[in-house]
């Protein structure tokens, strides 16, 4: 009867049977190449990770080695496609002088001002929208009307309002951030499982806690996704604004080495635009491996 009574209890009752002391002792060296395991696959994320920082910085090198070697063997006329070594003896030359750097600092200074500006209130209005349906049906129509319209169209429009100076400059570029920041912030709110606003709210969040708590982390990954892309557009609209408002930039540089038919000095504005492209790419990703480390 007694062992019937403890037969049911283990079979019926928990179905499960209970570990002896001798069972758990061999179960340790399980445990063990469990642990080796992890480590191991840890070592191969690591040296994964090191490879793809490796490539990251040296496939550019390696295209400017193509491009030299196909100047070298005449493959590409040189007239229009000087070889890279000549570019950067000019990049050197202007870095020397101090002209190249003036550029360079003018054109971020426009870049970092409007970047200040326009990523937050894109981040602040996609929150918005994202989280309150009334604000996104009210919102998202105007949103969806100015976006398509090309940046550098509406230049003339903004210099009429902010004249030439600065200001004209840096809200053209601000616009164009604000938009880049606005939509995958948006998407990203909009990604978040319901489930988390609810027990957000039963835990009592409210207001700006929903925002700051919830809505901000869980699209953190959009948002910088967004500002990769708001940077690349930020560049390509600063310099073609500098192009026919600037007497200073990378744009200027570009435009102005064009019209006395420079080419070693355009190539300088254009590699010097391309890199500050890539740099910004890589600040970027590196925010990204510390924020949102679980995605990569």
């Amino acid at each position: 009867m007694g062992v019937a009574s403890r037969r049911g209890h283990r079979g019926f009752e928990t179905g499960i049977e209970p570990v002896t002391e001798t069972e758990f002792i061999v179960s340790q060296p399980d445990l063990a190449a469990g642990r080796e395991a992890a480590r191991a696959e840890r070592r191969r994320r690591q040296w994964r990770s090191r490879i793809e920082r490796s490539l990251y910085f040296l496939s550019p090198l390696a295209l400017l080695l193509v491009w030299e070697a196909l100047s070298w063997s005449k493959l590409v006329d040189t007239r229009f496609f000087p070889r890279p070594s000549l570019v950067l003896v000019e990049l050197i030359q202007m870095v020397r002088s101090g002209e190249l750097v003036g550029h360079v600092s003018a054109t971020l200074e426009r870049v970092g001002i409007a970047f200040l500006f326009g990523a937050p209130a894109g981040v602040i209005v996609g929150l918005a929208m994202g989280l309150d349906r009334w604000v996104r049906a009210i919102v998202f129509p105007i949103v969806a009307a100015i976006y398509p319209l090309p940046k550098v169209a509406i230049f003339p429009l903004i210099l009429i309002i902010f004249g030439l100076g600065e200001t004209s400059k840096i809200v053209t570029v601000g616009i164009a951030v604000f938009f880049q920041a606005l939509f995958p912030t948006m998407v990203g709110v909009s990604s978040i499982p319901r489930i988390y606003l609810d027990v957000g709210k039963n835990f009592g969040a409210r207001g700006i806690d929903v925002y700051l708590k919830i809505a901000l982390p869980g699209a953190l990954p959009s948002i910088l996704s967004g500002f990769r892309v708001a940077l690349g557009v930020a560049l390509i609209v600063i310099v073609s604004v500098e192009f026919v408002g600037a007497d200073s930039g990378v744009g200027y540089l570009i435009w102005n080495s064009w019209q006395l038919f420079d080419v070693n000095r355009m190539f300088v504005g254009l590699m010097t635009a391309a890199l500050l492209g890539y740099l910004g790419s890589v600040v970027i990703e590196e925010l990204e491996r510390w924020l949102v480390p679980w995605r990569l």
